[in-house]
């Protein structure tokens, strides 16, 4: 009877966290009725991205906004992105570009790179993503921005993976998700805690204000999430899901090549908010048990009463989860949540077991 008591009280847990992603995946994107006018800098580094921008530079110079600018950071590429960067800027007077050389104290840092992009930069409101993001329509950047203001000084959007076949298409698009809603639902409830850098928007005088990076300009990943988690609150923050406001990225066709960008995403966790990391582990810890706990009880308790608090528990997940699948147009995942998610906590178990063991590398 002990287990059964223990499964009800792990599902009561997750019932509570499905009741917060509640904040969000109920909510319904607006469009703005009228278009910014004010001027936005789109800050875009580059490390050994010459196709990506030869195929999503003309997306990003073709938005419907009246005034923006374009900058592009090579950040000590090999490959022909310099040539690339400075072909767009002969031909547009709205890109220009910042040319990194590798340093010493600088290695490999992106956060080195974007802080001299965004300094390049002459506009107080930017907007931040990837080489390899292309928008989901030509209303992104005005999307995105629209709400930066002196009150509200950044935004978080959602960075989507293109849908392609495979399982492994699914699982990456699964992640996806899941981080989306827990940040958009944390961020709803007062407590935003990161932000993703395929689709995030601030005021150059917020970036300014919390000395940009410095505070972590030593951990290789974090330019989103961590600066999010340090100038982020509940009063300056606001979210963008429209889905023209999205960005897509090609999603990685090796499990291996995945792992490897998990784990290096996965380390900036630690230096989370002591609430954060708390709510956060309890998530993960409590869904662990949640799959632990069904076989146990399956095997060695009342099956029957094992079997109504498993029904009771992915009923749950399937409303508050589903629905937001379908805000954030994801709704082809909703059949395989629960095979989904058990593997989504196998995964990111064994990356914490990786990751205790040896260290993940540099961004690239």
């Amino acid at each position: 009877m002990l287990l059964l008591w223990l499964f009800i009280a792990v599902v009561l847990i997750n019932t509570a966290y499905f009741l917060l992603f509640s904040k969000f995946t109920f909510l319904s994107p607006k469009a703005p009725e009228k278009k910014g006018s004010f001027p936005v800098s789109i800050i875009i580094c580059a490390k050994n991205e010459a196709d990506n921008l030869k195929k999503n530079v003309p997306l990003w110079l073709a938005q419907d906004y009246p005034n923006f600018e374009i900058i592009l950071i090579n950040d000590a590429s090999t490959d022909e992105t310099q040539e690339i960067v400075e072909s767009f800027a002969k031909k547009d007077p709205r890109v220009h570009t910042v040319n990194i050389e590798n340093n010493e104290a600088f290695w490999s840092n992106k956060k080195y790179s974007l802080t001299l992009g965004i300094k390049r930069a002459v506009n107080k409101r930017m907007l931040l993503t990837d080489a390899d993001c292309k928008p989901a329509s030509e209303q992104w950047l005005s999307l995105m921005t629209h709400e930066l203001s002196e009150e509200t000084e950044l935004v978080l959007g959602y960075g989507a993976y293109e849908k392609k076949k495979g399982l492994l298409n699914r699982f990456i698009r699964f992640e996806t998700l899941m981080t989306a809603i827990q940040y958009f639902s944390y961020a709803k409830a007062g407590m935003p805690y990161m932000g993703v850098g395929r689709n995030l928007a601030y005021t150059s005088k917020l970036f300014y204000d919390n000395r940009g990076f410095m505070s972590h300009m030593d951990i290789p990943s974090g330019d989103d999430d961590l600066f999010v988690n340090e100038a982020a609150s509940k009063d300056n923050t606001s979210l963008c899901f429209h889905e023209d406001a999205f960005t897509y990225s090609v999603p990685k066709t090796s499990f291996g090549k995945w792992f490897t960008q998990k784990r290096r995403h996965i380390t900036t966790a630690k230096h989370y908010k002591p609430k954060h990391r708390f709510l956060l582990a309890t998530y993960f810890i409590t869904n662990l048990l949640f799959w632990i706990l069904t076989g146990l009880c399956f095997a060695f308790a009342d099956w029957k009463m094992a079997l109504g608090i498993l029904i009771f528990r992915l009923a749950m997940q399937y409303i508050f989860v589903g629905n937001g699948a379908k805000v954030l147009k994801e709704k082809d995942l909703t059949p395989y949540i629960p095979l989904l998610e058990l593997f989504l906590v196998l995964f990111q178990l064994t990356i914490f077991i990786t990751n205790s063991i040896s260290k993940p590398k540099r961004w690239k």
